[in-house]
C-alpha cells in the first residue's frame, strides 16, 4: 500500500480537504490511500503574521494549497519561482537537496510534500538571521 503515513499524537488535529480532524486520547497512525488529497498537520500550521521570512512565505503559500485557500494550478509557477529565489540564496548541498525535493514533489503535485521539504529549511534560515543580527 503506498501513500502518506500520518502518525498522530493524543488530540493532535490535522486538516484532511478541508475537514478538521482530532485524534483519540492514543497515539494512532493513518494511511492516507487517496492521492493528491490535501493534508496538513495543524500543529505545522505557520499563521500568516508568521510568514514573515523568504522560506515562511513559501511555506505558507504552500499550505494554502493544503488548506484549499489556493489553486494548486494557479499556485505551482509563483511556487516554483520562489523555490528559485531561495536556491540562489541556500547554496549548501543539504538546502540544495531539500529545494530539489520541494521542486520535484510541487510538480508531482505532492503539496503536503513540498510543505515537509521547505519546512526542513526553517531552522537554517533562523540560524541564517541570528549570525546577521550578531
Amino acid at each position: 500500500m503506498t501513500g502518506l503515513v500520518l502518525k498522530l499524537g493524543p488530540k493532535e488535529r490535522v486538516l484532511i480537504n478541508g475537514a478538521v480532524i482530532e485524534n483519540g486520547d492514543r497515539r494512532s497512525r493513518l494511511n492516507i490511500v487517496t492521492p493528491n488529497a490535501n493534508i496538513l498537520r495543524l500543529r505545522d500550521a505557520i499563521h500568516p503574521e508568521e510568514a514573515n521570512t523568504p522560506v515562511r512565505r513559501v511555506c505558507f503559500a504552500t499550505q494554502l494549497v493544503l488548506t484549499g485557500d489556493a489553486e494548486p494550478g494557479e499556485s505551482r509557477l509563483q511556487l516554483l519561482r520562489r523555490i528559485e529565489e531561495l536556491s540562489q540564496v541556500l547554496t549548501d548541498t543539504d538546502s540544495r537537496r531539500h529545494l530539489t525535493a520541494a521542486t520535484d514533489a510541487l510538480l508531482g503535485d505532492q503539496f503536503y510534500q513540498c510543505l515537509k521539504s521547505l519546512r526542513a529549511l526553517i531552522p537554517r534560515e533562523d540560524r541564517i538571521f541570528a549570525a546577521g543580527h550578531r
